[in-house]
C-alpha cells in the first residue's frame, strides 16, 4: 500500500469530527468538493467505506470508527509537533478541543480558560458545551469534563472541584398550592419538570439515597425539556419542582426564590472531573490546561 497522504486523514479526520463535509470544509479552508475527494481517495486507497452518507446526515462504518480511534491521535500529535517547531523556545502552541456539560461550564470553564490564554495566547482552545455522553477518542477531543462515575474506567482522571449534592427544589409559590413532599414516593404525585437524555433519549429519573438506601424516581409532569437552564427558570416561576445540582441553585435558595424538599435524601457525588486518554498525556497544551485546571477551578463548589 502506498503511504496515506497527509491532506486526506486531515480531511477524513475533520469529517469524522464534524459529521460533515461542509463543516469540515470551513474548518481547513476548502471547498467542500476538495473534502469530498480527499475522502473518496482515501477510501479507494484503502479499499474500505469509511462514512455511510445521505442527504441528511454522515455516519462512520466500523473501518471509519477504527480509523480514527488508530490515526486521529496520531494525527493529532503530528500536527502539534508541526506547530511545536515553529515556537519560541519555552513559548506553548497548539490546539486544544475539549468536551464539556452545560452545568459545568461556571466551575471549571469560565475560571480556567481566560488565566489558561493569557499564559498561553498561541494555544487555541475549543470548547463544546453538550449535556450528552461523548466518546472523547472517536469524536476527536483531547479531554472532557463529567462526573466520576460517567467515565470509561480506561481514562485518567483528574479531580477539579469537591464533592456536592443534587437536590429535588421548588419554589415557595409551588409549596404553598401543592405541598411539600417528604419521601421519595411523594414526588409520583406532584408536577415534576422532567430532564430528557440527549444521550439515550428516555427521561431521568431522580435518584435519591438515605443512608444505604437508593432511589429512582420515574418522575413525571407537564413539561419535558433537556436544558438546566429552562429546568430552572420553570421551577422558579412556580410550575413545578425540578432536579438540580446545588452548587448551580446556590444565589436562588440563598434568596429564597427556590427551596430544598426531601434534603435528607440529596445524594452526594464526587464532583467533577476532567478525563482523557493516557496516551494524551504526552499532549503539551493538555498537559498545560490540567495544571491550570487544577489551580484554578472552583474547588468548593
Amino acid at each position: 500500500m502506498n503511504t496515506v497522504p497527509f491532506p486526506q486523514l486531515q480531511a477524513f479526520l475533520s469529517v469524522a469530527r464534524h459529521r460533515s463535509f461542509s463543516s469540515a470544509a470551513n474548518e481547513l479552508s476548502v471547498s467542500r468538493s476538495a473534502v469530498s475527494q480527499a475522502v473518496k481517495q482515501l477510501e479507494e486507497q484503502l479499499r474500505v467505506v469509511l462514512f455511510t452518507r445521505t442527504t441528511r446526515s454522515v455516519a462512520l462504518t466500523d473501518a471509519g470508527r477504527r480509523l480514527v480511534e488508530e490515526a486521529g491521535p496520531g494525527l493529532r500529535q503530528l500536527e502539534a509537533a508541526l506547530t511545536t517547531a515553529s515556537a519560541q523556545p519555552g513559548e506553548a502552541v497548539g490546539r486544544l478541543r475539549l468536551s464539556t456539560p452545560q452545568m459545568a461550564v461556571p466551575f471549571v470553564i469560565t475560571p480556567v480558560l481566560p488565566a489558561f490564554r493569557e499564559r498561553h495566547p498561541r494555544v487555541e482552545v475549543e470548547v463544546v458545551v453538550e449535556d450528552r455522553f461523548v466518546d472523547i477518542v472517536a469524536e476527536g477531543y483531547d479531554a472532557g469534563v463529567r462526573l466520576t462515575e460517567a467515565i470509561e474506567r480506561d481514562m485518567v482522571q483528574v479531580r477539579l472541584t469537591d464533592a456536592f449534592r443534587f437536590v429535588v427544589v421548588g419554589a415557595p409559590s409551588y409549596l404553598e398550592r401543592h405541598g411539600t413532599p417528604q419521601k421519595p414516593e411523594d414526588l409520583l404525585r406532584h408536577e415534576c419538570i422532567a430532564y430528557r437524555s440527549q444521550t439515550s433519549g428516555t427521561i431521568y429519573a431522580w435518584e435519591l439515597e438515605r443512608g444505604r438506601r437508593n432511589w429512582r424516581v420515574p418522575v413525571r409532569g407537564g413539561v419535558v425539556t433537556n436544558d438546566g437552564h429552562v429546568m430552572l427558570a420553570l421551577a422558579e416561576a412556580g410550575a413545578g419542582l425540578t432536579y438540580a445540582f446545588e452548587p448551580q441553585v446556590q444565589e436562588h435558595l440563598r434568596t429564597g426564590r427556590l427551596k430544598v424538599v426531601l434534603e435528607a435524601y440529596a445524594p452526594t457525588v464526587p464532583g467533577f472531573f476532567l478525563y482523557f486518554p493516557s496516551r494524551a498525556r504526552r499532549s503539551g497544551p493538555l498537559r498545560l490546561f490540567v495544571e491550570a485546571a487544577r489551580e484554578l477551578s472552583i474547588k468548593a463548589v
